[in-house]
């Protein structure tokens, strides 16, 4: 008699496909049956995947926004160093923040998507870094005992690829605001949002193991002044193939996401929203 949990996955990264992917493979981890919608904005048109794709297979806010879902995910995307009111479709990602609120029972955000709804949803300011944090970081636990870190080491690595940063001291002083986990060399990394029933996620779990290899060498190729990537090649030769020692870890925390909406999933969808 359980129906399947819809989730809503607002892709801003460029290549959508590839994201796409990585989220739908953590997200379809656990016994439980789940039904992804993609969505994209309307205020701004990918310009790096083919538009039969988007055709086929993505929606617009402004044709689901009748909808409810049970989760919401939303990206990162490489426009970090922007001011958030320069984002072409900043405006429309608010109302879609707004929205959730009573059309989602829980929210993930990741990345400079984590970012944009903290700022939105607590004006928390993010900082240009003189350098791209990149590479595989260390973590530890901060609040032991959230269900959202069910089954993790008090240690645990993550990868990292961000050109800002939100700072410690910037969080509110909210009992509904909880950092779960964070790192004494990349700083904050996951917390929870208690009020708005979301999670935040500043780095990237959901990554495959080449990832970071890809970015390296797409910067490379582009003229960046680009680090090698810290922790990640072995003995930082990027010669060697990288080693995935995240994968358990991103598994873990989805499917603890999904599990913690399983439990308070209403059978009705329409009644999403209610209380």
């Amino acid at each position: 008699d359980l129906r399947p949990l819809r989730i809503a996955l607002l892709n801003l990264m460029p290549d959508k496909i590839r994201t796409e992917t990585q989220i739908a493979r953590v997200d379809g981890s656990t016994p439980l049956q789940v039904e992804m919608t993609l969505l994209n904005t309307g205020s701004y048109k990918s310009r790096n995947v083919p538009e039969r794709h988007l055709i086929d297979f993505y929606h617009t806010w402004d044709e689901v926004r009748h909808e409810r879902f049970d989760g919401l995910i939303v990206t990162g995307a490489p426009i970090e160093t922007l001011p958030f009111e320069a984002v072409d479709y900043w405006d429309e990602l608010c109302a879609i923040l707004d929205w959730a609120q009573d059309h989602v029972c829980r929210s993930f955000y990741l990345c400079w998507g984590a970012q944009a709804a903290l700022q939105h949803f607590h004006g928390v300011p993010k900082y240009e870094l003189e350098q791209k944090l990149f590479g595989i970081f260390q973590h530890h636990i901060v609040t032991p005992g959230s269900s959202l870190l069910r089954g993790f080491n008090d240690e645990f690595s993550m990868p990292v690829s961000r050109h800002t940063e939100v700072r410690r001291e910037d969080i509110p002083d909210d009992p509904d605001l909880v950092i779960l986990a964070e790192s004494p060399e990349s700083g904050l990394c996951l917390m929870e949002d208690r009020a708005h029933k979301a999670v935040y996620m500043f780095n990237h779990l959901e990554y495959d193991a080449d990832t970071l290899k890809r970015e390296y060498e797409r910067d490379l190729a582009a003229g960046a002044d680009i680090q090698v990537p810290k922790n990640y090649f072995p003995d930082d030769d990027p010669s060697k193939p990288p080693v995935n020692h995240w994968r358990s870890y991103a598994h873990l925390l989805f499917w603890n996401w999904i599990y913690e909406i399983y439990e308070h999933m209403p059978f009705d969808i329409s009644k999403i929203g209610e209380t």
